[in-house]
């Protein structure tokens, strides 16, 4: 493959460079061309691109991202394709597909990882050179041993300190986390590429912040919630944080938000769970976690600017809650689907 391979889009007209080692994505949103996406990481589908001239590598024909109905179509992953010589594709874009932050790659060492729950850790990486991102948003990950490359949302914010913070939920059997949890010590070095994700802060927005985790979605979630204090944003607006967990042990997130400032006046923390043997174990709010946000916040739903991570079932719950049931407006809500 060559070094560097020129594309264009039809859609749009723009034309960027690809180089050694990207996707069409990453070429095209380090060039500052908005491709749609979403998960950079084959699942969603939300790259998709038609080839119509030119010669492309599939780095994974069984990405679920695509149906066989795409495949027929002759339809492609920008995420999970290499382009081989120079190439006219037709693929979407948008504006708010621009990214704020050229995504770009650099080397990160591990300098801790430290227990949050029985099953979540927070991996803390110093980079080569810049920690330089929004609150919500994601890295790409090159751990070695492992193809292909994972996405894991910051817990942080932007720091001059080049710390790249993650919190990280063990998948069984999963390549990545075997690495993360079993594999690497303090010292060890791996490939980080970002920013990447839409679902990042809105600092214009005037409205009262939801923030709805579950899982190691938590990460992005924590660090809206930080975002949100460190721009001034609670000096006048509440923000409030569920946190779904399926048992009582897996509960999470109240200790990171203790440390921000207005914590129990702006900040109000909210965990559900849906998964408990008696009141002796738990007594909070319990069942699914949208259906909480009802119950628990004090204004109409589209007076708010909701933010979520987490399985995909909780995300689809609360797309339909939000925008079906309530009216609303999808500008107000932000989420990255991940699989």
């Amino acid at each position: 493959m060559n070094d560097f391979v020129n594309i264009k889009n039809q859609k749009d007209g723009s034309v960027f460079v690809q180089h050694l080692g990207d996707t069409i994505l990453r070429a095209a949103l380090r060039a500052g061309v908005g491709l749609t996406y979403e998960c950079n990481s084959g699942g969603c589908g939300g790259c998709k691109f038609e080839l119509v001239a030119g010669e492309v590598e599939n780095l994974w024909p069984e990405a679920p991202g695509l149906s066989e109905r795409d495949k027929k179509r002759g339809r492609y992953l920008a995420c999970q394709c290499s382009a081989i010589g120079d190439v006219c594709i037709k693929a979407a874009t948008a504006a708010e597909y621009i990214p704020q932050i050229l995504p770009k790659r650099q080397h990160a060492v591990l300098m801790e990882s430290t227990e949050i729950t029985h099953d979540i850790r927070e991996f803390r990486f110093i980079a080569s050179e810049e920690a330089n991102f929004l609150p919500g948003q994601y890295a790409m990950l090159d751990l070695p041993g492992v193809k292909g490359s994972r996405a894991y949302s910051m817990a942080n914010i932007a720091n001059e300190q080049r710390e790249w913070c993650f919190y990280i939920r063990r998948v069984p059997h999963g390549q990545g986390t075997h690495v993360l949890f079993d594999c690497l010590a303090a010292g060890d070095q791996i490939g980080l590429d970002g920013p990447y994700g839409v679902a990042y802060l809105r600092t214009g927005s005037p409205r009262d912040i939801v923030c709805v985790a579950g899982g190691s979605g938590l990460a992005p979630m924590i660090s809206i919630a930080r975002g949100a204090a460190a721009a001034g944003m609670l000096n006048n607006r509440n923000l409030y944080f569920f946190y779904g967990a399926r048992t009582p042990r897996d509960v999470c997130g109240e200790v990171q938000l203790r440390e921000l400032p207005g914590y129990g006046e702006a900040i109000h923390f909210i965990p559900v769970v849906s998964l408990f043997k008696d009141a002796g174990e738990w007594s909070g709010r319990t069942g699914y976690v949208h259906d909480s946000l009802i119950e628990a916040l004090p204004k109409p739903l589209p007076e708010y600017e909701f933010y979520f991570a987490g399985p995909p079932p909780m995300t689809q719950a609360l797309q339909e809650l939000l925008m079906l049931d309530h009216g609303v407006p999808f500008t107000q809500i932000h989420f990255d689907r991940f699989f």
